[in-house]
């Protein structure tokens, strides 16, 4: 953190700061004076060095949290359907084929059409967005705090707060919409959807491909940016409520209390948005596979 007594705006900055790895350009100084003299390929102190390595440059803390935690609902799942047994199931048992159901009666409902994929795509991504959205119910302090004693400047543990990551995910939605839609349309149905809805007449093909386009594109940056938006207005509202904590007794329990109330109405926001990332994303794919 910027100093043993940081500002709050320091403080705050410091929280919504990646760790981010790339490459500096020759020529750059540092934030400690220093100057390369050659390109060099590091992990930046500050977000002028991060602004600088461009768009290259990696979120290590968003991919590290987000692969690990899909690596643990993998294990967990695979696990629990190792040992699944007909007779008297075990509480996780129980709990896993809830959600389970839960996501696959939802496909049933949204879903017209046939493929394989969209069940576990769906249960993928409700788990996995939750899991992500999980983290923001860990104390703000603890992770950046202990990850500073080992050496490490910056440390966002909530991937959903990073566009990177929602966009991302937004965007492979976004390719398997296309990829479904000229397999089951082809590619003349494809193109005639987008230049023949809604006028169904050869001088409104500019206005239908416009706004066609319009719609088709505003899919993935609606279904990211609405997971992002949402996450990291929760962060910041855990991040302003934690500065209260400096600010003398009475404050630090008000704050407390506000802590724990937002949390407790926060579990609905993670698994909400977890929700509508799903639905939406089956949706979408629905959409793709009809063909008129």
């Amino acid at each position: 953190m910027a100093g043993e007594n940081p500002t709050t705006t320091e403080y705050i900055q410091h929280h919504l700061t990646n760790l981010t790895f790339g490459e500096l350009p020759a020529g750059y100084m540092r934030d400690d004076g220093t100057v390369l003299t050659e390109s060099m390929w590091t992990i930046a102190h500050g977000s002028s060095e991060a602004t600088a390595m461009g768009f290259n440059a990696f979120h290590v803390d968003s991919l590290a949290w987000s692969f690990g935690l899909g690596l643990i609902f993998c294990l967990l799942f695979r696990a629990v359907a190792k040992s699944a047994s007909s007779d008297v199931p075990g509480k996780l048992q129980n709990f896993v084929e809830i959600i389970v159901e839960f996501v696959d009666n939802n496909v049933k409902d949204m879903f017209h059409g046939r493929n394989p994929l969209v069940a576990p795509l769906a249960l993928t991504i409700f788990v996995w967005v939750f899991l992500m959205n999980l983290m923001d119910l860990i104390p703000v302090d603890v992770v950046p705090e202990l990850m500073m004693a080992l050496g490490v400047p910056y440390q966002k543990i909530v991937p959903s707060t990073d566009p990177n990551v929602t966009l991302g995910m937004a965007l492979g939605v976004f390719i398997l919409m296309i990829y479904y839609a000229i397999k089951i349309k082809g590619v003349g149905g494809f193109v005639k959807e987008l230049t023949l809805h809604p006028f169904n007449h050869p001088v409104f093909i500019p206005v239908n491909l416009f706004m066609e386009l319009v719609g088709l594109l505003a899919k993935p940056f609606s279904l990211g940016l609405r997971l992002f938006g949402n996450m990291y207005a929760g962060e910041m509202i855990f991040i302003l409520i934690a500065v209260m904590y400096s600010a003398g007794l009475f404050f630090g329990l008000f704050g407390g209390l506000l802590q724990v109330g937002w949390a407790i109405f926060h579990i609905l926001v993670i698994t909400l948005q977890a929700f509508i990332f799903m639905v939406l994303t089956v949706v979408y794919l629905s959409m793709s596979h009809e063909d008129h």
